[in-house]
C-alpha cells in the first residue's frame, strides 16, 4: 500500500494536480469499478483513502437483520455481533471488499477513467493558465533544443510549449535556461486536448513587445495603427498619438534610442522604421517610404488604392529596396498599391509628369464609364498589394534600364 502513495504522489506531480482533487478522482474510478463487481450494491459502497495513515480500503454498508441475508448487502445479527460486539438490528455493518477480487476489467476501467479526469484536468488548467494570455506575448524558458529539426521547448509555469523552426526568427540562435518573449498566436483543440501555438515571427510580437517599453503604448496614449514586417529583416510599423503633446515616434523610439533598442535587440537586430500615422493617404504613403526621401505622392483612385509616387532618381533603388523589399513593407503598411517613378527618365532626361488631383479623378472616372465591370486592377481591401521592384519598374516606360540600374544597385547594396 506504501507504493500506491509513492505513485499518488508521483502523479499528481507530473500533471500539476493537488493530492486531494487526485484522491478523489481516485476514489470515483474505484466506486465505478467496484460497481462492475457489485452492481446491486450501488448505493452501499464506500471508498477510504487516507495519505496520512496510508490507508486504502473499500466497503459495503450491510444492513442487521435478524433473518437470513439475500445477498451481500446484508448481514445476520448474530455474525454482525462477532464482527462488532455493539451491532443492534437495524443497524449497518462495514464489511470490507477484496479490492484484488474486483478482476482484471474493473481495474482496466478504473484506469481509463483516472486516465480521462486527468485529461480533463490538464485541459481546464491549459485553458485557465492560457486562455487570457491568447494574442499576448509571455516570457519563457528555453528547455530543449532539437538539433536535427531545430525545434525549440521553451517552459512557461510549469508547460512546455514548443517554438518550431518555421516561428523563429531567421538567424537566431538560442541557448539552455536562456529566456526568450513569445507571442501566443492561438490555442487549438480548446473542447478536447488544447495546443498552444507561439511564435517570435508574427508581426504582433513587435507590437507587444512596444507596448512593454514604451508605457505611451501600453496606456493607449500612442496607438499602434498598422505593422507590416519581413522577420529577421525589416518592421514597419505606424504609430499615432491621441495627444498633441506627445511625439509619437519619439516616444518609440526613447531616450537615446533606449525603446526602439531593446525591442532591436529582443528581435536579433531586425530593423525597425518607425512610421508616423496620417489620414492622409499622400503622406501617409510617403512616410512609409523611409528611409527613402519622395518628391511627390498622387492617389491616382482611392477606390481600389492606388498611388503613384516619384523619388529622386538617387532614390529609387531605396525606395524599392533589396528584392523590393522596402516598397512592399510600405504596401503591406498602408494598404496602397503603390507605383513609384524616378524623376527623371535615366534615358531621355524628360521629368516625370506630376499630375493634378483634378486630372487624375477626372480620369478615373472615365475610365470607370468606359469599363464599368473591368475590376484586373482592383486590389481587394482585406489584402493589400505586394509590390516587387520588378512590378513598380515594368509599368514605366524605361523599364529595361531601369530594371538594370535597379540590380546593380541592390547588388551594391
Amino acid at each position: 500500500m506504501e507504493n500506491f502513495f509513492e505513485a499518488l504522489k508521483v502523479l499528481g506531480d507530473e500533471n500539476s494536480v493537488e493530492t486531494e482533487l487526485l484522491i478523489e478522482k481516485v476514489k470515483s474510478a474505484m466506486l465505478k469499478a467496484a460497481k462492475r463487481t457489485y452492481p446491486h450494491s450501488e448505493d452501499r459502497i464506500r471508498v477510504v483513502i487516507d495519505p496520512a495513515e496510508k490507508k486504502f480500503a473499500m466497503y459495503i454498508a450491510q444492513e442487521i437483520i435478524d433473518d437470513e441475508p439475500i445477498d451481500e448487502n446484508e448481514i445476520n445479527i448474530e455474525t454482525a455481533k462477532t464482527i462488532d460486539p455493539n451491532a443492534v438490528l437495524g443497524g449497518t455493518i462495514m464489511k470490507e471488499i477484496d479490492v484484488s477480487k474486483l478482476g482484471r476489467m474493473a481495474a482496466l476501467s478504473a484506469k481509463q477513467s483516472i486516465k480521462g479526469d486527468l485529461r480533463e484536468i490538464n485541459r481546464n488548467q491549459m485553458l485557465s493558465k492560457f486562455e487570457q494570455k491568447e494574442h499576448d506575448c509571455i516570457i519563457a524558458k528555453v528547455s530543449q533544443i532539437e538539433p536535427g529539426r531545430g525545434t525549440v521547448t521553451v517552459v512557461y509555469e510549469g508547460t512546455e510549449l514548443y517554438l518550431f523552426r518555421n516561428e523563429q526568427i531567421p538567424g537566431e540562435t538560442f541557448h539552455i535556461d536562456q529566456p526568450v518573449k513569445v507571442y501566443i498566436t492561438d490555442i487549438a483543440g480548446k473542447t478536447k486536448k488544447p495546443v498552444v501555438k507561439i511564435s517570435r515571427t508574427h508581426k504582433d510580437l513587435v507590437k507587444r513587445l512596444f507596448e512593454l517599453e514604451v508605457p505611451e503604448i501600453y496606456d493607449g496614449t500612442v496607438e499602434v495603427k498598422s505593422i507590416s514586417r519581413e522577420a529577421g529583416s525589416r518592421t514597419k510599423i505606424a504609430v499615432w498619438s491621441k495627444d498633441p503633446n506627445v511625439d509619437a515616434v519619439g516616444a518609440c523610439i526613447g531616450a537615446k534610442r533606449s525603446r526602439i533598442t531593446a525591442v532591436v535587440n529582443e528581435l536579433n537586430g531586425e530593423k525597425i522604421d518607425i512610421i508616423p500615422w496620417s489620414e492622409s493617404p499622400e503622406e501617409f504613403v510617403a512616410k512609409a517610404l523611409s528611409p527613402a526621401e519622395t518628391l511627390k505622392t498622387i492617389v491616382t483612385s482611392y477606390e481600389e488604392k492606388t498611388c503613384t509616387v516619384i523619388v529622386p532618381n538617387n532614390q529609387l533603388s531605396l525606395a524599392i529596396g533589396i528584392k523590393g523589399q522596402n516598397a512592399k513593407l510600405a504596401a503591406k503598411l498602408t494598404g496602397y498599391k503603390i507605383d513609384i517613378k524616378p524623376h527623371t527618365n535615366p534615358l531621355t532626361g524628360e521629368t516625370a509628369p506630376e499630375l493634378d488631383m483634378e486630372s487624375v479623378s477626372r480620369a478615373d472616372e472615365a475610365e470607370k464609364k468606359e469599363n464599368p465591370d473591368n475590376t484586373s486592377d482592383s486590389v481587394p481591401e482585406d489584402k493589400p498589394a505586394e509590390t516587387t521592384a520588378e512590378e513598380i519598374v515594368a509599368e514605366t516606360p524605361e523599364s529595361e534600364a531601369v530594371v538594370e540600374e535597379i540590380t546593380e544597385s541592390s547588388a551594391e547594396e
